[in-house]
């Protein structure tokens, strides 16, 4: 006796996912396919594929009225994820298949009856499993991508007819099919795959040691970095090699990663779940949605959130539109993108180090060079304000990047390789996680200086001794510092002395600090 068929599938809002509730009903009246529940264009097509789908796996769908409902009905449902979820639903209310309500089913139809993978796959098994639903049924061309989610336990099949059978059904032979078509299991994996292979090496970097160590610092705290300098002095040269000096990528933040490029259509690692930071550097003739995210119906991440846990790198960051450049803020500030819509908000992660390179003036030699720099006084203004004030006040450390000796190019590799700095970074990084661990809830979730509250820096057992902030305190005075930038130094000069496995900042860190944050306003 057919019933209700319930079946379980999900549906996306950026990387948030809510289950979706399959509900078939079959109805004693003329044959029809009445899909309810706010599906969009490609959910109204899948009525079609899912009876061509069904014919070709054997075992057709009932002739009469068919009607499946997706729960939440306010919640609107896109792409054809929800195929198999469909078909086996109405199966389960016709009576042929049983146990189909535990598992969450993930896959598109072909017409006949093939079942292939999302691109999203993984963001959606994400959702499932923080649902509490692990078991997930998807397509075999998607088990890999399904199983980098922790938790999740993941069959794969590569037709309809198959999953028939395993849920009890028995459909009618199908030519070019095989009766009985075991479950795809994942792939033993080694899990993770780490280094930073297609990445350059900082020893390939002639000279600009101050340079080299603000990176240091700025990799070793999670800071944000400008680059000012003349053409060719090596900007783009050194922030390309700056994920090189990265510590890789913790579990959770790789799987974001992955999920985000899964929405772009990335396909995953082969040999596990990549934890090397991603690296962004979007053309500078890039559009407000391509680099904080947007575009038409839902709204899809742009390189902010494709950099997340890693570098966006902004070359010739003046010619980027102002309103590229000013979304930037909220994501800087609190590491998220929200991106409003009239049918939802998506928010997306965007916990990314931002490095800015610009060059003195329009013509770019004006770095003090006065015989050779063509700009006035007014172009040379106006390029430098099209950084904005409150952009710039979000930037750690501003420096200075001078062009090149004779004597230093001859040199050749003269610097420290990346693997070097990378462990003291990751020392670094590692009593920072430990300092703020024990430091309780305030700052327990920072893990990281660059995040750490003004609040725990300025009072309590973290606060420096006034003759150590003196340099700071007098700047604020001076109105060379906002409060956000006092708060900036301190949280660079914890970055200076864990690297030198300090248990506090002391005043020449400081100092240090104060100097990247104004090296490049000094030498403008």
């Amino acid at each position: 006796m057919s019933g209700i068929g319930r079946t379980r599938s999900i549906t996306l809002a950026g990387l948030r996912g809510s289950v979706v509730e399959v509900e078939a009903d079959i109805a004693q009246s003329l044959p029809g396919f009445t899909l309810l529940g706010l599906p969009d264009q490609s959910l109204q097509e899948s009525r079609d594929r899912i009876r061509s789908a069904a014919r070709n796996a054997g075992l057709p769908l009932t002739r009469r009225h068919l009607t499946v409902n997706l729960l939440p009905a306010g919640v609107h449902k896109r792409g054809s994820c929800h195929d198999l979820a469909i078909v086996m639903a109405a199966y389960a209310a016709d009576g042929a298949v049983r146990g189909a309500h535990g598992p969450v089913f993930l896959a598109e139809l072909g017409l006949d009856g093939s079942l292939h993978g999302a691109a999203d796959t993984v963001a959606l098994a994400m959702a499932a499993v923080e649902a509490g639903h692990r078991d997930l049924v998807v397509a075999a061309d998607a088990v890999g991508q399904a199983a980098l989610v922790p938790g999740a336990r993941v069959r794969g099949y590569g037709h309809l007819h198959h999953v028939v059978r395993a849920f009890g059904g028995r459909p009618d032979p199908v030519p070019g099919v095989a009766s009985h078509g075991q479950a795809v299991e994942p792939a033993t994996r080694d899990g993770r795959e780490e280094g930073a292979s297609n990445v350059g090496d900082l020893a390939e970097v002639c000279g600009q040691l101050e340079a080299r160590y603000a990176l240091e610092v700025a990799a070793a705290g999670g800071h944000h970095v400008l680059l000012r300098g003349r053409p060719g002095a090596g900007k783009t040269m050194l922030a390309e090699r700056m994920p090189g000096i990265l510590p890789p990528l913790d579990d959770r933040t790789a799987l974001q990663v992955t999920a985000l490029r899964s929405l772009r259509g990335d396909a995953p690692s082969p040999s596990g779940l990549d934890t090397r930071p991603p690296f962004e550097a979007p053309h500078h003739s890039a559009s407000t949605a391509a680099l904080v995210g947007g575009g038409a119906g839902l709204a899809r991440p742009g390189a902010a959130s494709l950099a997340h846990g890693g570098v966006l790198f902004l070359d010739e960051a003046p010619e980027f539109s102002r309103s590229a450049l000013e979304a930037l803020r909220q994501p800087l500030e609190s590491g998220r993108v929200q991106l409003h819509r009239a049918l939802a908000t998506v928010e997306y992660p965007a916990r990314f180090q931002l490095v800015l390179a610009a060059n003195p003036c329009p013509c770019g030699h004006g770095d003090g060079a006065a015989t050779s720099c063509e700009c006035s006084v007014a172009q040379r203004r106006r390029y430098r304000e099209r950084l904005s004030g409150p952009l710039l006040d979000r930037v750690d450390m501003q420096v200075s990047v001078q062009p090149l000796t004779g004597a230093e190019l001859s040199a050749g590799r003269t610097g420290e390789p990346s693997a070097r700095i990378a462990r003291r970074v990751a020392n670094a990084a590692r009593a920072q996680r430990h300092r703020w661990r024990q430091a309780g809830d305030t700052a327990g979730a920072a893990l990281s200086n660059a995040r750490v509250p003004a609040s725990v820096l300025r009072h309590g057992r973290f606060a420096l001794a006034p003759s150590t902030r003196a340099p700071l305190d007098a700047a604020v005075d001076t109105g060379l510092l906002s409060g956000r930038g006092h708060t900036r130094v301190l949280r660079v000069a914890w970055s200076v002395a864990d690297l030198r496995g300090a248990d506090c900042p002391s005043r020449d860190d400081v100092d240090v600090a104060l100097h990247l944050r104004q090296n490049a306003e000094e030498n403008a």
